[in-house]
C-alpha cells in the first residue's frame, strides 16, 4: 500500500510539473517549486525523469548577474500528452466532404493521399530488395503509430503486421480507408503481391499483410528460321 501510495504521488507531481509548463510556458526549477509547494530538489528529480523520457526540455539562460540558470519547458511529445480532437476533427472533416461532394470526393481525397504517402515512402524504399523494403517499411509505419512487426516466412514470402490501427476511428466510419492503406503497400511493393490476410476492423487482434515476390517474367523464346 505504502509503495501504491509512493507511485502514486510520483505520477501526480508529474502530471502538474507538466500542466504547470503547459499553462506558464519555461520556467526554472526554483519556480517550478515555489509553483507547486515542494522542494527544489524534488522538483528536480521529476525533471530529470521527464526530460529522459523525452516530455520536457531545457535551454541554459543568463539571468543578472549570476550563473546561467536552467529553463524548462514542454517538448512537442510533452505537448502531445495533453487532449488532443484528432479523430473527431477528421470524421467532421470527411462529413463535410461527404456532404459537399458525395462519396467520390471521399475517393479523391484518399487517392490523393495514398499518392502522396507513395511518393514519401517509395524515397526511403528506393533501390532496397523487397526483403529490405519489407524491413523499411515497418519502420515508417511504426513512426506513424501503427506498432508494426514483419517476418520471413520463406525466400519470396513476408508477412507484415500491425498490432495497433492509427486511423481506427476513421476506419470504422469510412472503411476505403482501408482499402486505400491496401493500395499503399501495393503501390510501393510492386514487385510483389500483398494481400490483407487478418484485419482489426472486422474483430482480427491485428491487420496482417501477406507479401509475395512476384514470379520473374520468362523471356520468350526466339523464333527459328527454317
Amino acid at each position: 500500500m505504502i509503495e501504491a501510495t509512493k507511485l502514486s504521488q510520483t505520477t501526480d507531481t508529474r502530471e502538474r510539473v507538466l500542466n504547470l509548463l503547459k499553462l506558464k510556458g519555461a520556467l526554472t526549477a526554483d519556480l517550478i517549486a515555489d509553483e507547486l509547494g515542494i522542494t527544489s530538489m524534488g522538483v528536480r528529480r521529476h525533471l530529470i525523469t521527464l526530460e529522459r523520457d523525452g516530455l520536457i526540455k531545457y535551454r541554459i539562460e543568463q539571468r543578472g548577474q549570476g550563473r546561467p540558470g536552467y529553463v524548462y519547458s514542454l517538448t512537442e511529445q510533452g505537448d502531445e500528452t495533453f487532449p488532443r480532437t484528432y479523430p473527431q476533427l477528421a470524421n467532421s472533416l470527411l462529413d463535410t466532404v461527404k456532404a459537399l461532394y458525395g462519396d467520390e470526393g471521399i475517393e479523391r481525397l484518399f487517392d490523393k493521399r495514398t499518392d502522396e504517402l507513395s511518393k514519401q515512402y517509395s524515397e526511403r524504399l528506393s533501390g532496397k530488395s523487397l526483403k529490405d523494403r519489407v524491413a523499411e517499411l515497418v519502420k515508417i509505419r511504426t513512426e506513424e503509430g501503427y506498432m508494426a512487426d514483419w517476418e520471413q516466412l520463406d525466400g519470396k514470402t513476408f508477412v507484415l503486421r500491425e498490432h495497433n490501427c492509427a486511423i481506427c476511428q476513421i476506419a470504422k466510419k469510412c472503411q476505403s480507408a482501408c482499402s486505400h492503406e491496401l493500395d499503399l503497400f501495393r503501390k510501393v511493393l510492386d514487385d510483389a503481391t500483398v494481400t490483407r490476410e487478418k484485419h482489426i476492423i472486422k474483430g482480427d487482434a491485428v491487420c496482417a499483410y501477406v507479401i509475395r515476390a512476384k514470379a520473374e517474367a520468362k523471356p520468350k523464346a526466339r523464333a527459328v528460321r527454317h
